[in-house]
């Protein structure tokens, strides 16, 4: 069987501290090597259309939520997994550049809405068939058994989690 890096450094764990480091540190580390090999080819598509990757994602929630393409803020900042203060110096930068409009929630004063403006729609779609395009060109080589056993299989750890919708 073939090995990867993690596999070097869990064993090196293992001689270090044994017994102390196992599969947490494989499921971080291989989550996290493979988190980054996708978003190594997402990043220059994003910057190529002016955007962070986490402009990108709050962009990419609110255009797959549907017409009106809004939502709360603080859905965001769950959906996002990031904290309040830093969704909203992404939503002022977002607003600044006119592909994110506010609008209070009538029905609620101490809420608002964030909502795509129609050139942040435009730039939502750009950014996600960029986005794609890059993430299908690393996974190529990936048989298409292996990624739906893995996408299986982080379903349900996460589940298991509590990371539930």
């Amino acid at each position: 069987m073939s090995r990867d890096t993690t596999d070097v450094t869990a064993e090196a764990w293992e001689r270090e501290l044994p017994g102390v480091v196992g599969d947490e540190l494989q499921l971080a580390k291989r989550a996290g090597r493979l988190a980054a090999m996708l978003n190594q080819r997402v990043e220059p598509e994003l910057a190529r259309l002016g955007l962070t990757k986490a402009e990108y994602e709050i962009l990419a929630v609110l255009r797959a939520s549907g017409s009106p393409y809004r939502l709360r803020p603080s859905d965001l900042a769950q959906r996002l997994v990031l904290s309040s203060g830093g969704t909203s110096n992404v939503l002022r930068r977002l607003t600044a550049a006119e592909l994110i409009e506010r609008e209070e929630n009538p029905e609620d004063a101490r809420s608002s809405w964030v909502r795509l403006s129609p050139h942040g729609i435009k730039t939502a779609e750009e950014a996600v068939r960029a986005a794609t395009a890059a993430q299908t060109k690393v996974l190529d080589p990936v048989p298409q058994q292996t990624r739906r056993a893995a996408i299986d299989a982080l379903r349900a750890l996460l589940i298991a989690l509590d990371d539930t919708a």
